[in-house]
């Protein structure tokens, strides 16, 4: 069928007074042909469709397009071949051009060449979150692309946090075996605080990271992304190749399968701008040595260790050895861990939790618990406590699920049965825990609410002090009350 362009040149010819017979030779088609369009420049020449080698797959490749309308071509060619498809990757995307239309034209830059391992970019990308059963944490992922070989490393993280970027780049020289001479960067707040006109003021703590890696950071002018040019195309490749009609079950599921796309997919493909694998160009790149010594990057916090043996951090509650109640110890987590550090000294490790109000706990946490609640049964104090009753035992056993201090509360409640009387304590203990209020303020309330005091006058003083802290247990009467009922029986 010859197009509307070449109809054209037929009439323009003839009426420029050609023959038939040298209007086909210079436009190479048949005599008929000019003959026929002269006559009738609209006749259209039906022929058959040709069948594609895409014709059988046009089902499945709706149903990609239904989940994913912005898919790529060539995450549609991994799906189509492996259901047999045997074809290449231009007859897919200009099968998706026509089903979707042609994209808008992108705009032009100037395209600049680094030499091997002396520029790395970065950028930041979102995408979307991840939900962890009730609590749903957004999706960010570091690219890292070695600006010679385009070398690509992706990590991903539910924060952009200062130490974050850190842990991420220091993965990412850890990764590609050095560091590079040069860092480009955009104007994140992590990186850049201040510019004005060329003059850029970095981010102190991102400079201090960049020092024992002798690497000198590079800031991209505003709105000029072009001169980041190579890791804006990573993001955009990650967006379209890496993310569509995948689903992930946690932060560690992402990283294992971007791993995997960066090792069979993205570093092994054919570069549409160098022609070559990355993989391949990047045995020609040398890098720095890294540090011996590498800085630790873990997001650091100083956290007080509450009475429940445990820590806040990000959300959560994690313990730590129940002797380190009251102190202040320091927390460093990475993305899989959460360590807990008293004086440069490591006393408990968790898994990171990502789902929020959780409490993280180790089992030899508790267990020290209880050893150290079965000691304080021993004591002389908690001793006399128990004697009034079922209601103090069940009462105390509220106190140590509570996390409260049972010494000083014992003390406290053993004053009030001096002041008030057995009866009158043993009522406000059985009040107290039916409201579920542990402590000896409430009991003390509750007596104060209810009773009157029955003893007008103090114990006598004595002059040895450790005699006036003897306490008697409770008698118990009905031990009393069955003698006399047997003698009296005889």
């Amino acid at each position: 069928m010859i197009d509307k362009r070449t109809i054209f040149e037929v009439h323009r010819l003839k009426h420029r007074g050609w023959s038939n017979r040298k209007i086909a030779r210079h436009l190479r088609i048949d005599r008929e042909s000019v003959k026929k369009y002269i006559l009738n420049p609209t006749t259209a020449q039906k022929r058959s469709p040709r069948a594609s080698k895409i014709d059988p797959y046009r089902d499945l490749i709706k149903d990609l397009l239904d989940q994913d309308p912005s898919v790529s071509a060539p995450v549609v060619l991994q799906h189509l071949s492996k259901n047999g498809f045997d074809g290449k990757v231009t007859i897919v995307r200009d099968y998706l051009l026509k089903v979707r239309g042609n994209r808008k034209h992108r705009i032009a830059y100037t395209r600049f060449e680094s030499p091997p391992g002396k520029q790395m970019q970065i950028d930041w990308g979102h995408f979307g979150s991840l939900q962890y059963n009730d609590t749903r944490r957004k999706l960010y992922a570091l690219v890292v692309i070695e600006a010679f070989s385009r070398m690509l490393y992706v990590r991903f993280t539910h924060s952009q946090k200062q130490p974050v970027l850190h842990s991420c780049l220091l993965d990412a020289f850890t990764w590609f075996g050095g560091s590079p001479t040069q860092l480009v960067v955009d104007n994140m707040a992590t990186a850049v605080v201040d510019r004005l006109g060329s003059v850029v003021r970095f981010n102190e703590a991102f400079l201090e990271f960049l020092r024992p890696f002798n690497i000198v950071p590079v800031a991209c002018n505003p709105g000029a992304p072009y001169e980041k040019g190579k890791v804006e195309s990573g993001v955009k490749y990650l967006r379209r190749n890496f993310l569509p009609l995948r689903s992930f079950t946690g932060l560690d599921n992402v990283q294992r399968q971007a791993g995997h796309w960066m090792d069979t997919v993205a570093n092994v493909r054919i570069h549409q701008t160098t022609g070559q694998r990355p993989v391949d160009r990047f045995e020609k790149v040398n890098l720095q040595t890294l540090p011996t010594l590498l800085p630790d990057c873990r997001e650091t916090l100083s956290v007080l260790v509450h009475k429940d043996f445990a820590v806040r951090f990000d959300g959560n509650s994690y313990t730590a050895p129940p002797w380190a109640i009251g102190k202040t110890v320091t927390t460093k987590a990475d993305q899989s861990s959460v360590s807990l550090y008293l004086n440069d000294k490591r006393i408990a490790v968790h898994q990171r939790c990502w789902q929020r109000k959780q409490r993280i706990e180790t089992p030899s946490h508790r267990q020290q618990v209880k050893r150290l609640q079965k000691k304080l049964w021993h004591d002389r104090q908690v001793s006399a406590f128990l004697s009034l009753g079922p209601v103090a035992v069940e009462y105390l056993n509220g106190l140590c699920n509570a996390g409260q201090p049972l010494k000083k509360q014992v003390k406290r409640l053993l004053v009030l049965k001096d002041r008030y009387g057995a009866e009158a304590v043993i009522y406000a203990l059985t009040q107290s825990m039916a409201c579920k209020a542990w402590g000896a303020d409430y009991v003390e309330n509750i007596v104060h609410q209810q009773m009157a005091p029955k003893n007008d006058h103090l114990p006598v003083k004595l002059k040895n002090e450790q005699l006036n802290r003897i306490r008697l247990q409770q008698p118990c009467l009905a031990g009393y009350d069955a003698h006399i009922i047997r003698r009296i029986k005889k």
